[in-house]
């Protein structure tokens, strides 16, 4: 995995950010600070600067190799697979060469084969100057797809510019694209640079691009062909070299036969297409993209990466996210900022939250539905052997009334250790506790 460091120098190219380098820079700026008292505010200021950048680029390194470890665990596990599951690692292969060969791209972008689909094309394409079209649902990762685009090409060091074709009202669309002179039309006081001469030299990312009115879709089809743009009130032909990567969630092939989107637009911006899948369909990176988000977000709250409950893990590995990506990225920033050390199931939001019903049904036949989404053998004896001791406990209890110290007694087993199988169940002796003195009341 590679992070964002334009200003990486050749010598650093294969570890953009390294201990060896932060710690010479730390060095030399304490050497500085020793003479802070014969330095003016400019210069303090600057050196503040600079101590921000390197705390940033620590905590960098930091969720990089905390994300690397957890990758390293997942190909531990991999590499433990029977042999008949060998072609289960080819994905991993193919992201590690796209890693030696400094393809620049954000952890969060797993190994699932129809993504790693995506990201090769999107390796070819980057040098180029070709209009790209990306599409998936929503929070799939398209702007960030053309950033890995923008970053990996010819252009990585100019503008990157990102418009929302959505949120732009149709009167001010072309003001917005293309600038206007002062006194163009009411509230115009004075001249303004529009979004395409703002990305000259550099690239432009049109985001939901089906959202374009067709007045605002003839305009963008003249600026691909002509690459000139006409601020509003203007008649001065102004000259514009910016590559265009677009992204949409909708069907623009349906949309132009349906008559809502040009076809000739269309087939202009799709040069090259890269499809996104949807979560769902890789819930394969489902644990990497958690332990990822559980980092960021505790790089970003200060504070340690909050853990899951089994019962909550389960739940994040098995839930649709309609929202994708970020709908996960959010869970994560919201369970880590509400839940104290462990985050559980009443931490969720209330409209995902399952119900009590839900969880009875869970707790009682999770074994078949884990094993019917296992991707290996392992996983599945795994999902079968978690179920099996989760049900030894809970009957356990059931029977010594929820006295733990009972359990240990009649099981021979350490009493620590059984309260850690408890918990790493999610199971509450007081529940069964309870239980016994419901029945003992009705009795």
């Amino acid at each position: 995995m590679k992070l964002y460091n334009q200003g990486a120098t050749p010598a650093s190219a294969t570890s953009p950010v390294s201990f060896a380098g932060l710690i010479e820079k730390i060095e030399i700026l304490r050497s500085t600070l020793r003479w802070a008292s014969k330095l003016d505010r400019p210069e303090i200021e600057k050196l503040l600067k600079q101590a921000t950048t390197l705390r940033d680029e620590v905590m960098g390194l930091s969720h990089k190799e905390r994300f690397v470890q957890a990758a390293a665990s997942a190909q531990v596990a991999a590499d433990a697979a029977p042999p008949q599951q060998e072609v289960e690692r080819l994905p991993r292969e193919r992201r590690q060469a796209l890693m030696e060969r400094s393809f620049i791209f954000e952890g969060t972008f797993g190994d699932n084969p129809r993504l790693l689909e995506a990201l090769e094309i999107a390796e070819k394409a980057a040098p180029t100057d070709l209009p790209v079209l990306i599409d998936g649902e929503s929070g799939t990762g398209k702007e960030l797809m053309a950033k890995v685009i923008h970053a990996n090409g010819a252009r990585t060091d100019k503008p990157f510019i990102s418009v929302n074709c959505g949120a732009i009202p149709d009167s001010l669309l072309e003001s917005e694209l293309f600038g206007h002179k002062k006194g163009a039309f009411t509230g115009a006081s004075n001249d303004r640079r529009g979004k395409f001469e703002s990305a000259h030299t550099g690239t432009i990312f049109l985001d939901e691009i089906g959202e374009l009115p067709l007045t605002g879709q003839v305009k963008l089809l003249r600026v691909l062909e002509a690459h000139e743009i006409q601020r509003v009130g203007s008649d001065e032909i102004i000259s514009v070299d910016a590559r265009i990567v677009a992204a949409t969630n909708k069907d623009l092939r349906r949309m132009s036969q349906a008559g809502t989107f040009r076809e000739d637009l269309f087939y202009r911006l799709s040069v090259i297409h890269v499809s996104l899948p949807a979560l769902r369909e890789r819930r394969d990176e489902i644990p990497l993209l958690v332990s990822y988000f559980s980092d960021e977000a505790a790089g970003m709250l200060r504070r340690a990466p909050v853990r899951l409950t089994p019962r909550l893990r389960d739940f994040l590995l098995h839930y649709d996210y309609p929202g994708n990506i970020r709908e996960l990225r959010n869970l994560l920033y919201r369970l880590s900022c509400l839940a104290g050390d462990t985050a559980d199931l009443p931490h969720l939001p209330q409209d995902i939250r399952p119900k009590p019903a839900a969880l009875a049904v869970v707790g009682a036949g999770a074994s078949g539905a884990d094993i019917a989404m296992a991707t290996s053998l392992s996983e599945a004896k795994r999902a079968a052997s978690d179920e099996a001791e989760r049900a030894f406990l809970e009957r356990g209890l059931q029977e010594v009334g929820g006295t733990v110290a009972e359990l240990a007694r009649r099981f021979d087993m350490n009493r620590s250790h059984l309260q850690m199988l408890l918990k790493k169940h999610g199971i509450h002796s007081k529940d069964f506790r309870a239980s016994r003195q419901a029945e003992a009341g009705k009795g």
